[in-house]
């Protein structure tokens, strides 16, 4: 099993997760209330036996610290280039899932040569008139933007995760959410009725690199329609479409490592070689 380590960024102290690969540097980035635990099947896996796979825990999720300013998207972005840096993790593939892929979205030009991003239960959004198109109406959703959140509450949210009638246990991700701080939250719900975070999918429409774009097939929060409609708009879409994983719903990465990680593969495949 990977284990915590912890680095020192010039904002705090961040804890992760690495692999035992020792192949192109993949960086993993958690959703809203959740940690690196949720990669740990990719990390320990043939994926993380041939890729660097560094799987941070965002501030005051995991076994990071709290934020002692607040939290915002900016602040997130901020501490992932510094990450990466840290980390040494240049020309790394930078792989997004729910909050993660907005995060790496718009960290996109703070990051260091990154070889590109893969986001899964993302919708890049272009402004807070997206939300409503973008995201599936479930009656869970709004655990993920509250304070005081109980045991069944984050229960339920971690159940509309998974794909409707998933047999994996929501017990880990329910532990996730209840440990991570409140003020996280809390603080994205602000951020999201402010409107204040960027453009992203002007952003992903000016991106450099390859994007890809992918779903799980049972997805109960994303909207499969609407990344389906912005798709011809993307000028480097990984083979120009959206691309499902079967029986998965927002958490391929827990519920279909395996199908998960073959697509990685092959987009990291399709980026051509390390940069020396």
């Amino acid at each position: 099993m990977t284990h915590h380590q912890f680095v020192e960024l010039p904002t705090q102290r961040l804890a992760y997760r690495e692999s035992t690969g020792q192949g192109r540097p993949v960086i993993l980035v958690h959703g809203n209330s959740s940690s690196s635990r949720t990669w740990q099947r990719l990390l320990e896996g043939p994926f993380g036996q041939r890729f660097r796979c560094l799987a941070p825990d965002l501030p005051g999720h995991g076994n990071s610290p709290r934020a002692t300013a607040g939290y915002s998207i900016p602040l997130y972005t901020r501490t992932l280039a510094a990450f990466a840096r840290a980390t040494k993790a240049h020309g790394a593939l930078v792989v997004g899932w729910s909050l993660g892929g907005h995060i790496a979205l718009e960290a996109a030009s703070e990051l260091p040569e990154p070889a590109g991003f893969a986001l899964f239960g993302t919708p890049p959004l272009a402004g807070p008139e997206s939300m409503g198109e973008a995201f599936l109406p479930h009656p869970a959703l709004g655990v993920g933007f509250s304070s005081e959140v109980s045991p069944d509450e984050a229960r339920a949210y971690a159940l509309s995760q998974l794909a409707p009638g998933s047999p994996l246990s929501p017990a880990a991700a329910t532990a996730d959410i209840l440990t991570t701080d409140p003020a996280a939250r809390t603080d994205l719900a602000a951020t999201l009725a402010s409107g204040a975070f960027a453009d992203e999918l002007t952003i992903a429409r000016e991106l450099q690199q390859p994007l890809a774009l992918l779903q799980g097939s049972a997805d109960q929060l994303v909207s499969l329609a609407y990344l389906q409609s912005i798709a011809p708009s993307l000028p480097t879409l990984w083979r120009g479409e959206v691309h499902l994983i079967p029986a998965a719903g927002h958490s391929p990465q827990e519920e279909t490592p395996e199908a998960l990680a073959c697509l990685l593969t092959e987009f990291e495949s399709d980026l051509g070689p390390r940069a020396a």
